[in-house]
């Protein structure tokens, strides 16, 4: 693989004025690989196009003239990316000097790493940073609930997670993808499923990027910070909108990659779980029964791409239960490149592994 790799970063932004202008600063700021940034405003109305203007001969910006959503945008600035290796990244999020080329290193170690995230940190929305940080993500694992998860969320950050390893998925906030995994495992030609709209798109990614092979690596060495909207414990100060298409996607996910396998494995634990859920919807969120309704209007399109993402499954119904776990899963990394290694070496340990 070539050392002189192009990086797409690609920023989606809705009424992101508050947090736009750091966050653009802190990827031109960059040490390491050429870097493109592109830009897609979803019909913002708060000023943030404003600022966007600013920066239109370092950037690439499109000005959506309607909100089509985080997945149906960053699609677009996907399709409008040259780089082997495109960075998703959300305004609110800050990054280290040679973030980026802590990603890029990473991901060089093998062939197989379609995707790569570093070490997120608590920010404050006033750009505060504890004195003790914290944890934002580490990359996301999955329960056998089905519930997806950010790995030592809200931990004081005092020695966990320092070494290289392989999770289950990244989050979109600031996920580093390989452009040969985006053009593998895109359906219909949309790598994040625009149906999603917004919220749980970067976890229908992961489980499908491992179902068709493909790896997600950690690392330690790329910092940044993210101010987080979505936790568990805030769903009730969270818009309703974020609210309903979370419950339409955790359904939409589940109908697309949900192996029979794991259903069987799991089914308690899923049924429990969806009676939480379905129970919350009747007696408090009743804004969020329209989730059902959108699942049933999309049944057969969703349907279809299950059959396409099962015909091109390529692991083991046991490979794919070892991930789901009531704590974090994670496996040893490489730890040298495969492109290191003579070519008959590296030819041998691709094979072999």
């Amino acid at each position: 693989m070539a050392y002189n790799d192009l990086v797409s970063v690609t920023i989606v932004t809705y009424n992101s004025g508050r947090y736009i202008k750091r966050c653009l600063e802190s990827v031109l700021a960059q040490k390491g690989p050429q870097v493109e940034i592109l830009v897609v405003d979803n019909d913002s109305t708060d000023g943030t196009r404003d600022i966007l203007e600013r920066y239109e001969e370092r950037c690439h910006i499109v000005y959506n003239t309607k909100n089509v959503g985080f997945a149906a945008a960053q699609n677009q600035a996907i399709n409008l990316s040259r780089g082997n290796w495109i960075l998703t990244l959300n305004p609110d999020v800050l990054l280290m000097p040679y973030f980026i080329q802590a990603l890029l290193e990473a991901g060089r170690l093998d062939n197989r790493i379609g995707t790569v995230c570093g070490k997120l940190l608590v920010m404050s929305p006033d750009f505060d940073i504890d004195a003790k940080p914290r944890v934002d993500s580490t990359g996301i694992y999955f329960t056998p609930n089905l519930r997806h998860l950010d790995r030592g969320s809200r931990q004081i950050d005092n020695g966990h997670y320092l070494k290289r390893e392989y999770v289950f998925g990244a989050t979109a906030a600031a996920a580093l993808y390989r452009r040969s995994m985006i053009e593998d495992i895109s359906i219909n030609g949309e790598f994040f499923d625009s149906d999603f709209f917004v919220y749980r798109e970067d976890a229908d990614v992961a489980w499908r990027a491992q179902l068709m092979g493909w790896r997600c690596l950690y690392t330690p060495y790329a910092r940044g910070y993210h101010v987080r909207a979505v936790l568990p414990g805030n769903r009730r100060a969270l818009p309703r909108e974020i609210n309903m298409h979370s419950v339409k996607n955790r359904f939409l996910m589940r109908m697309k990659n949900m192996t029979g396998d794991l259903y069987k494995r799991y089914w308690m634990s899923i049924t429990a779980r969806d009676a939480v859920v379905v129970g919350c919807c009747l007696l408090y969120e009743h804004y969020s029964l329209r989730a059902f309704w959108k699942v049933l209007r999309t049944w057969q399109a969703v349907l279809e791409k299950r059959r396409e993402i099962m015909a091109r499954k390529r692991v083991t119904d046991e490979y794919m239960a070892g991930w789901f776990h009531y704590e974090p899963v994670s496996r040893p990394a490489p730890k040298k490149a495969v492109s290191e290694l003579s070519p008959a070496r590296s030819r041998t340990q691709v094979a072999e592994s």
